[in-house]
């Protein structure tokens, strides 16, 4: 009866309905599997700027973890700086990326993230660093379909490249999915973001500040708030 019981909860857990299984596949990874995944390539989860691409991301099992590594880097790294601590938190962020089909998983994916980023935060954080992370969540969490890597609104997928210049500036280039994802064989697919030749960028932008980044696009209204 207790196995019984286990297997509904996970059953309960890996699926929001049996509906949505049969139209969309939908089946979400268990954070077990998720840990085990990242154990392959442990020294890439924990490296604050290794970029991570899930393509059919859900609501974000797989790269809220990811993220939590990334913070458990950042707070060994830069425990004794405020400000590096601070900006390096939000680079961490810059740094992971998914594709997700169904509008719903796509809001809850961005709200767990930035929650994850709002608890690593002191209350002496500044506010701009959560409005700056929301912005940066709403460009490179997606709302479409990686297969033929458009948005929802039928526009080619287009990822934003994060660099920290240092000194609390931030470089941003945009570029399509589409020249992005390589084809080094057959049975491989990588996601390469090149700083030179080709692909090259869609749009390149003036290095920006955090304070920037917040007034930038939509910036939520207050710490708390969906």
């Amino acid at each position: 009866m207790e196995m019984a019981h286990e297997k509904r909860i996970l059953s309960r857990d890996l699926i929001k309905s049996k509906q949505r299984v049969a139209d969309h596949g939908e089946v979400f990874t268990p954070p077990w599997l998720v840990d085990t995944m990242l154990e392959l390539t442990k020294c890439e989860a924990t490296r604050i700027d290794s970029r991570f691409l899930e393509p059919g991301c859900g609501t974000g099992n797989f790269l809220v973890r990811v993220l939590q590594r990334k913070l458990e880097t950042v707070e060994v790294q830069y425990r004794k700086s405020e400000f590096d601590r601070h900006h390096n938190a939000l680079l961490a962020v810059m740094s992971i990326y998914g594709v997700e089909l169904l509008k719903d998983n796509i809001i809850e994916c961005r709200s767990k993230l930035l929650h994850v980023f709002e608890n690593f935060l002191t209350t002496k954080t500044p506010e701009v660093f959560v409005r700056a992370a929301f912005h940066v969540l709403s460009l490179n969490l997606v709302h479409g379909d990686a297969l033929d890597m458009r948005a929802y609104n039928d526009e080619p997928i287009t990822f934003a490249e994060w660099k920290y210049l240092g000194k609390g500036l931030f470089q941003r280039q945009d570029y399509r999915l589409s020249d992005l994802t390589q084809t080094p064989n057959q049975s491989e697919k990588q996601l390469q973001f090149i700083g030179s030749g080709t692909p090259k960028p869609v749009k390149l932008y003036s290095p920006m500040s955090v304070k920037e980044l917040a007034h930038s696009g939509m910036a939520r209204p207050s710490r708390g708030t969906a």
